[in-house]
């Protein structure tokens, strides 16, 4: 059985996150990333989730019961790009919100999508644009804790169509409540599996910025 100390090291060997356009921060970019962030584990299969110290995060991104005063039906899910905030609305005027990280200026989509489909640990490739930013970036990288697309994805469709836009895990935990990715919207691994189990394919998303969601 792998031990969880090889398990971590896969994590630090993985050199990029889906969308990626940054790195860690300075503050924990130094010989080990990932020094304290990671506290545990959570049963999964294939492989079992790292649990990040939620300490170590601001407070409001942690996954909370809200209040909501939203127009959308409950069951949709609401990105708040400016915020840094995806909500689940539910049927009583709340909503379960989760903190995320979000394009990096530019980088940002909006709109009205529905989840095509969704992956348990899924396999990655880059987009050609992110391959023109990035010519060094693998062109596909198989399901795992080093995946950029982490424990779980949805994919956002439009008219049948996929928009190559996810709502994914990271390996990334500092990046949550960030501007920096090149368009997808990412959630801590726990998180983006409590959503997974929530949400149904076909579940409307709607992505705003600047209190907008039409483009």
């Amino acid at each position: 059985m792998i031990s969880r100390r090889l398990i971590l090291g896969a994590l630090l060997s993985a050199p990029l996150a889906a969308c990626q356009t940054t790195q860690a921060p300075q503050a924990v970019a130094e010989a080990d990333p990932y020094a304290g962030w990671y506290i545990g584990f959570m049963p999964d299969k294939p492989h079992d989730v790292p649990l990040v110290d939620r300490r170590r995060m601001d407070p409001k991104y942690m996954r909370q019961t809200v209040a909501y005063m939203g127009s959308e039906k409950p069951g949709t899910i609401v990105v708040d790009i400016d915020e840094r905030f995806l909500y689940l609305v539910q049927d009583d005027g709340r909503a379960l919100r989760y903190g995320v990280g979000v394009g990096k200026q530019g980088f940002s989509w909006k709109g009205v999508a529905s989840v095509g489909r969704k992956g348990v640990w899924p396999a990655w490739s880059p987009t050609k644009t992110m391959v023109s930013l990035r010519p060094d970036l693998p062109r596909y990288r198989e399901a795992g804790l080093d995946n950029p697309l982490g424990a779980r994805a949805l994919y956002l469709y439009q008219n049948g169509g996929d928009t190559l836009f996810r709502i994914h895990g990271t390996n990334e935990p500092w990046s949550i409540g960030e501007q920096v990715s090149s368009g997808c919207v990412r959630m801590l691994n726990e998180d983006v599996v409590d959503l997974y189990e929530r949400v149904p394919t076909g579940t409307t998303v709607y992505v705003k910025r600047n209190g907008r969601y039409r483009v």
